[in-house]
């Protein structure tokens, strides 16, 4: 089903996600995506038997410290200065929009390897300060458009769509049952870089048992800490290569679209659909799912939009960002690099598809259709 032109994820690797201020906060960017991307090309050179030239590294990134985290990381890496590196910022979709971006330069002629992927370190942040005062996040619109807090957006998202707090305990439980089992059965091990003594993501089942205590966040609401991700310092990126070079996932299709800012948590649905049609798909076709769970209403939003079960097996199948933790500006790339797990190397066959996800502050849904090639 894929075009012969389709650039191919050759490798992906991750480093585990630790909740911020944990195992990781003393890490710069640098630190976690230099490690990363030394993995990840190692992996590609012993697939493809030779060395790795590599054009460009394409890092997301949220939070800062700026100074483009991209060409840090590169050099951090060991590779020379001759390479060169970028950043985006699309916010929670930025490391899905560098993997894009990286394929569009592959597919527009440039055959060289390109490193993509995204890297967040909320411990290390600098403070940010307006008018002599600090704050959390700069706007995600201009002003007299609707700018609400992700935390806020998902309670409005919970009530304009009806989805009680039963649903939403239920999803994160579950997310969490899953990463329990994977995190088990070694299901992680081969896509994760172990770093500063951390081997595993470290909020997995932490939030569990205490699901049905946890108040609500908001006066007569249903969002509660438990049902909202954890945020997180972490790193993944993928090698993406020309289409013939070795087996992985080619990309086959990518949409960003925008939505409406007051309820930025539906973007991943229209995000999807559009992937979904460029390639001749249906969500029938697919296998696996990987939709960063930001907040379990917000997830629940997506798939009733989308028509899947939230219980559907395809979908974040060994736990979610619920479980797993959340480092904004990496997040869609460790959706990658769970596809990359889950078809890859649990060597589904070829022509298997699989999704990656994301909904954005402000707006925004970011998705890609990959398919497996052997």
């Amino acid at each position: 089903m894929s075009s012969d032109r389709d650039p191919v994820i050759i490798a992906a690797r991750r480093t585990p996600i630790a909740t911020r201020g944990r195992g990781l906060a003393g890490r710069s960017v640098g630190d976690l995506g230099g490690a990363v991307i030394r993995e990840a090309l190692a992996d590609a050179q012993a697939l493809t038997c030779s060395p790795v030239d590599v054009a460009d590294v394409l890092l997301g990134n949220c939070m800062g410290p700026g100074g483009n985290p991209g060409r840090i990381a590169a050099l951090a890496a060991g590779l020379g200065p001759e390479v060169p590196g970028g950043t985006v910022d699309r916010q929670c979709g930025s490391a899905l929009a560098a993997v894009v971006d990286a394929v569009a330069a592959i597919r527009a002629g440039d055959e060289r390897v390109r490193v993509a992927g995204g890297v967040e370190s909320p411990s290390t942040a600098p403070v940010r300060i307006t008018d002599g005062v600090p704050y959390d996040r700069a706007p995600f619109t201009p002003p007299g458009f609707p700018d609400p807090d992700m935390t806020r957006a998902a309670e409005d998202l919970a009530a304009h769509d009806g989805i009680p707090r039963s649903r939403q305990d239920a999803h994160a439980a579950r997310s969490h049952a899953r990463a329990r089992a994977a995190l088990a059965a070694g299901r992680f091990d081969a896509e994760l870089v172990p770093f500063a003594g951390l081997r595993h993501d470290d909020a997995i089942g932490g939030a569990e048992p205490l699901l049905p205590r946890l108040p609500a966040l908001f006066p007569g609401g249903t969002v509660t800490a438990g049902t909202s991700t954890r945020i997180g310092d972490g790193a993944a990126v993928v090698v993406v290569a020309p289409a013939g070079t070795a087996p992985g996932l080619a990309v086959r299709t990518a949409a960003v679209v925008g939505c409406d800012p007051a309820l930025p948590g539906i973007g991943a649905a229209p995000g999807i659909h559009s992937a979904l049609r460029a390639a001749g798909a249906t969500v029938a076709d697919v296998e696996a799912f990987e939709i960063v769970e930001a907040f379990a209403a917000q997830s629940i939003a997506v798939l009733d939009r989308i028509g899947v079960d939230e219980d559907d097996p395809r979908v974040c199948a060994d736990g979610g960002a619920l479980a797993l933790g959340h480092p904004w500006g990496a997040s869609g790339a460790v959706a990658l690099v769970r596809l990359f797990a889950r078809l890859v190397r649990a060597d589904r066959p070829a022509g298997t598809l699989g999704v990656a996800a994301a909904s954005v502050g402000g707006g925004l849904g970011i998705a890609a259709v990959v398919e497996v090639v052997r």
